[in-house]
Protein backbone atom coordinates (compact mmCIF):
# COMPACT_ATOMS: atom_id res chain seq x y z
CA UNK A 1 0.00 0.00 0.00
CA UNK A 2 1.32 4.00 -0.23
CA UNK A 3 2.83 5.27 2.38
CA UNK A 4 2.18 8.90 3.51
CA UNK A 5 5.43 9.81 1.54
CA UNK A 6 3.64 8.60 -2.17
CA UNK A 7 0.08 10.54 -0.84
CA UNK A 8 1.82 13.23 -0.72
CA UNK A 9 3.04 13.34 -4.15
CA UNK A 10 -0.42 13.15 -5.26
CA UNK A 11 -1.17 14.80 -8.61
CA UNK A 12 -3.67 17.35 -9.18
CA UNK A 13 -5.83 14.60 -10.92
CA UNK A 14 -6.11 12.37 -8.61
CA UNK A 15 -9.07 12.91 -5.57
CA UNK A 16 -7.83 13.35 -1.87
CA UNK A 17 -10.91 12.34 -0.83
CA UNK A 18 -13.46 9.76 -2.47
CA UNK A 19 -16.92 9.03 -0.90
CA UNK A 20 -19.02 5.34 -2.13
CA UNK A 21 -22.52 4.23 -2.18
CA UNK A 22 -21.98 0.31 -2.17
CA UNK A 23 -25.64 -0.76 -3.74
CA UNK A 24 -26.54 -3.81 -5.06
CA UNK A 25 -25.59 -6.26 -3.04
CA UNK A 26 -29.30 -7.60 -2.47
CA UNK A 27 -29.84 -7.71 -5.99
CA UNK A 28 -26.53 -9.32 -6.87
CA UNK A 29 -28.02 -12.28 -4.95
CA UNK A 30 -31.62 -11.92 -5.92
CA UNK A 31 -30.41 -12.62 -9.31
CA UNK A 32 -28.19 -15.71 -8.59
CA UNK A 33 -31.32 -17.35 -6.69
CA UNK A 34 -29.37 -16.49 -3.48
CA UNK A 35 -30.38 -15.08 -0.15
CA UNK A 36 -29.76 -11.34 0.28
CA UNK A 37 -27.20 -11.41 2.64
CA UNK A 38 -25.33 -13.50 0.64
CA UNK A 39 -25.25 -10.54 -1.34
CA UNK A 40 -23.91 -8.44 1.53
CA UNK A 41 -21.19 -11.07 2.14
CA UNK A 42 -19.92 -11.43 -1.76
CA UNK A 43 -19.74 -7.34 -1.00
CA UNK A 44 -16.45 -7.88 1.45
CA UNK A 45 -14.08 -8.68 -1.46
CA UNK A 46 -14.89 -5.23 -3.44
CA UNK A 47 -14.18 -3.52 -0.17
CA UNK A 48 -10.85 -5.07 0.46
CA UNK A 49 -10.04 -4.25 -3.46
CA UNK A 50 -10.86 -0.93 -3.60
CA UNK A 51 -9.26 0.09 -0.15
CA UNK A 52 -5.78 -1.67 -1.31
CA UNK A 53 -5.94 0.23 -4.40
CA UNK A 54 -7.20 3.62 -3.26
CA UNK A 55 -4.17 3.56 -0.94
CA UNK A 56 -2.11 2.57 -3.78
CA UNK A 57 -3.43 5.01 -6.27
CA UNK A 58 -2.47 7.94 -4.08
CA UNK A 59 -6.36 8.48 -2.53
CA UNK A 60 -5.88 10.23 0.90
CA UNK A 61 -9.61 9.69 2.42
CA UNK A 62 -12.09 7.06 1.41
CA UNK A 63 -15.86 6.82 2.90
CA UNK A 64 -17.90 4.06 2.51
CA UNK A 65 -21.38 3.92 3.15
CA UNK A 66 -22.17 0.50 4.36
CA UNK A 67 -25.19 0.86 6.45
CA UNK A 68 -27.69 3.92 6.51
CA UNK A 69 -30.56 5.22 8.98
CA UNK A 70 -33.08 3.97 6.77
CA UNK A 71 -31.60 0.51 6.54
CA UNK A 72 -32.81 -0.60 10.01
CA UNK A 73 -36.13 -0.32 8.20
CA UNK A 74 -35.18 -3.55 6.36
CA UNK A 75 -36.25 -6.73 7.43
CA UNK A 76 -34.98 -7.89 11.21
CA UNK A 77 -33.44 -10.83 10.21
CA UNK A 78 -31.55 -8.90 7.16
CA UNK A 79 -29.99 -6.42 9.85
CA UNK A 80 -29.20 -8.84 12.30
CA UNK A 81 -27.08 -11.09 9.64
CA UNK A 82 -25.55 -7.27 8.35
CA UNK A 83 -25.07 -6.89 12.04
CA UNK A 84 -23.15 -10.13 12.60
CA UNK A 85 -21.77 -9.84 8.81
CA UNK A 86 -19.81 -6.66 9.97
CA UNK A 87 -18.73 -7.77 13.48
CA UNK A 88 -17.16 -11.09 11.21
CA UNK A 89 -15.40 -8.26 8.83
CA UNK A 90 -13.72 -6.44 11.92
CA UNK A 91 -12.15 -9.48 13.39
CA UNK A 92 -11.10 -10.64 10.12
CA UNK A 93 -9.74 -7.35 7.96
CA UNK A 94 -8.75 -5.27 10.81
CA UNK A 95 -5.45 -6.61 11.43
CA UNK A 96 -4.58 -6.62 7.68
CA UNK A 97 -5.59 -2.69 7.69
CA UNK A 98 -3.34 -1.44 10.71
CA UNK A 99 -0.20 -4.02 9.11
CA UNK A 100 -0.99 -1.70 5.93
CA UNK A 101 -0.60 1.83 7.90
CA UNK A 102 -4.88 2.25 7.33
CA UNK A 103 -6.48 4.51 9.82
CA UNK A 104 -10.01 2.93 10.25
CA UNK A 105 -12.74 5.32 11.87
CA UNK A 106 -16.70 4.88 11.85
CA UNK A 107 -19.18 7.25 11.58
CA UNK A 108 -22.86 7.64 12.18
CA UNK A 109 -25.46 7.13 15.02
CA UNK A 110 -23.42 4.63 16.11
CA UNK A 111 -25.19 4.41 19.75
CA UNK A 112 -28.09 2.69 17.37
CA UNK A 113 -25.78 -0.56 16.94
CA UNK A 114 -25.00 -3.61 18.81
CA UNK A 115 -22.95 -3.15 21.94
CA UNK A 116 -20.59 -6.14 20.52
CA UNK A 117 -20.13 -4.21 17.30
CA UNK A 118 -19.64 -0.62 18.90
CA UNK A 119 -16.70 -2.40 21.13
CA UNK A 120 -15.09 -3.59 18.08
CA UNK A 121 -15.42 -0.43 16.35
CA UNK A 122 -13.61 0.71 19.28
CA UNK A 123 -11.47 -2.04 19.15
CA UNK A 124 -10.63 -0.89 15.65
CA UNK A 125 -9.89 2.61 15.73
CA UNK A 126 -7.90 2.53 18.84
CA UNK A 127 -5.45 -0.28 17.07
CA UNK A 128 -5.33 2.36 13.78
CA UNK A 129 -5.24 5.50 15.82
CA UNK A 130 -1.55 6.08 14.68
CA UNK A 131 -1.11 5.00 11.41
CA UNK A 132 -0.40 7.31 9.00
CA UNK A 133 -1.73 5.88 5.29
CA UNK A 134 -4.87 5.98 3.87
CA UNK A 135 -7.71 7.18 6.31
CA UNK A 136 -10.81 5.05 5.62
CA UNK A 137 -14.37 6.14 7.28
CA UNK A 138 -16.78 3.50 7.43
CA UNK A 139 -20.47 5.21 8.07
CA UNK A 140 -22.93 3.07 9.47
CA UNK A 141 -26.32 4.15 10.37
CA UNK A 142 -25.44 6.92 9.25
CA UNK A 143 -27.98 9.66 7.79
CA UNK A 144 -26.82 13.06 6.48
CA UNK A 145 -30.07 14.87 7.62
CA UNK A 146 -29.31 13.22 11.18
CA UNK A 147 -25.34 14.47 10.44
CA UNK A 148 -26.95 18.21 10.22
CA UNK A 149 -29.20 18.01 13.29
CA UNK A 150 -27.06 16.65 15.36
CA UNK A 151 -24.04 19.14 14.61
CA UNK A 152 -26.75 21.96 15.12
CA UNK A 153 -27.46 20.66 18.33
CA UNK A 154 -23.93 20.12 19.69
CA UNK A 155 -23.48 23.29 18.12
CA UNK A 156 -25.72 25.26 20.36
CA UNK A 157 -24.63 23.06 23.26
CA UNK A 158 -21.10 24.04 22.78
CA UNK A 159 -22.51 27.83 23.32
CA UNK A 160 -22.33 28.89 19.81
CA UNK A 161 -25.65 31.51 19.97
CA UNK A 162 -28.20 30.98 17.31
CA UNK A 163 -27.62 34.50 15.54
CA UNK A 164 -24.09 33.45 15.50
CA UNK A 165 -25.03 30.15 13.97
CA UNK A 166 -23.53 29.79 10.12
CA UNK A 167 -21.50 27.33 7.58
CA UNK A 168 -18.23 28.40 9.39
CA UNK A 169 -19.66 27.74 13.13
CA UNK A 170 -21.53 24.90 12.26
CA UNK A 171 -19.14 22.24 9.96
CA UNK A 172 -16.79 21.62 13.06
CA UNK A 173 -19.82 20.00 14.78
CA UNK A 174 -20.13 17.59 11.39
CA UNK A 175 -19.39 14.30 11.29
CA UNK A 176 -16.16 14.05 9.07
CA UNK A 177 -15.24 17.13 10.17
CA UNK A 178 -11.73 16.80 10.31
CA UNK A 179 -11.73 15.12 6.45
CA UNK A 180 -11.93 17.79 3.23
CA UNK A 181 -15.32 17.57 1.36
CA UNK A 182 -15.42 14.51 -0.83
CA UNK A 183 -13.71 15.11 -4.44
CA UNK A 184 -15.60 12.24 -5.95
CA UNK A 185 -19.03 10.41 -5.39
CA UNK A 186 -19.29 7.38 -6.55
CA UNK A 187 -22.33 4.86 -6.41
CA UNK A 188 -22.55 1.75 -8.28
CA UNK A 189 -26.33 -0.36 -8.49
CA UNK A 190 -27.82 1.87 -10.97
CA UNK A 191 -29.32 4.44 -9.21
CA UNK A 192 -29.08 7.94 -9.76
CA UNK A 193 -29.36 9.38 -6.15
CA UNK A 194 -27.42 10.31 -3.29
CA UNK A 195 -29.95 8.69 -0.53
CA UNK A 196 -29.21 10.96 2.46
CA UNK A 197 -25.47 9.97 2.09
CA UNK A 198 -23.13 12.76 3.50
CA UNK A 199 -25.56 15.73 1.84
CA UNK A 200 -23.43 18.49 3.52
CA UNK A 201 -20.66 17.68 2.46
CA UNK A 202 -21.10 16.76 -1.20
CA UNK A 203 -21.96 19.92 -2.07
CA UNK A 204 -19.42 20.74 -4.55
CA UNK A 205 -18.14 16.89 -4.87
CA UNK A 206 -18.17 15.47 -8.62
CA UNK A 207 -20.99 12.41 -9.14
CA UNK A 208 -20.16 9.19 -11.08
CA UNK A 209 -22.81 6.91 -10.89
CA UNK A 210 -22.52 2.94 -12.61
CA UNK A 211 -24.81 0.02 -13.39
CA UNK A 212 -22.06 -2.38 -11.68
CA UNK A 213 -24.15 -3.87 -8.77
CA UNK A 214 -21.60 -3.23 -5.57
CA UNK A 215 -20.26 -7.51 -5.80
CA UNK A 216 -19.09 -6.63 -9.17
CA UNK A 217 -17.43 -3.34 -8.67
CA UNK A 218 -13.96 -4.27 -9.43
CA UNK A 219 -10.12 -2.77 -10.20
CA UNK A 220 -11.46 -1.86 -13.20
CA UNK A 221 -14.88 -0.24 -12.73
CA UNK A 222 -13.23 1.78 -10.03
CA UNK A 223 -10.17 3.24 -12.30
CA UNK A 224 -13.10 4.38 -14.90
CA UNK A 225 -14.61 6.40 -12.67
CA UNK A 226 -11.21 7.93 -11.67
CA UNK A 227 -10.39 8.06 -15.47
CA UNK A 228 -13.64 9.96 -15.49
CA UNK A 229 -13.08 12.26 -12.43
CA UNK A 230 -9.98 13.77 -14.38
CA UNK A 231 -12.15 14.65 -16.85
CA UNK A 232 -14.20 16.61 -14.96
CA UNK A 233 -14.04 20.55 -14.76
CA UNK A 234 -14.22 21.11 -11.37
CA UNK A 235 -16.06 25.01 -11.12
CA UNK A 236 -17.52 25.26 -7.58
CA UNK A 237 -19.84 27.68 -8.45
CA UNK A 238 -17.12 29.68 -10.47
CA UNK A 239 -17.98 30.12 -14.24
CA UNK A 240 -15.57 28.29 -16.27
CA UNK A 241 -13.22 31.12 -17.03
CA UNK A 242 -12.85 31.49 -13.19
CA UNK A 243 -11.36 28.46 -13.03
CA UNK A 244 -8.90 29.05 -16.34
CA UNK A 245 -7.69 31.85 -14.46
CA UNK A 246 -7.22 30.35 -11.40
Amino acid sequence: MATQESIAATTGDTPRHVAIIMDGNGRWARQRGKLRHLGHRAGIKPVRDIVRYAAERGIQYLTLFAFSSENFQRPRDEVSALMRLFIEALDREVKELHENDVRLRFVGELSRLSGILRQRMHEAEALTANNQGLRLSIAAAYGGRWDIANAVRAALQSGVAVDELDEQSLAPFLQLSDYPDPDLLIRTGGELRVSNFLLWQLAYSELYFTDRLWPEFDIEAFEAALTAYRGRQRRHGRTAEQVRKA
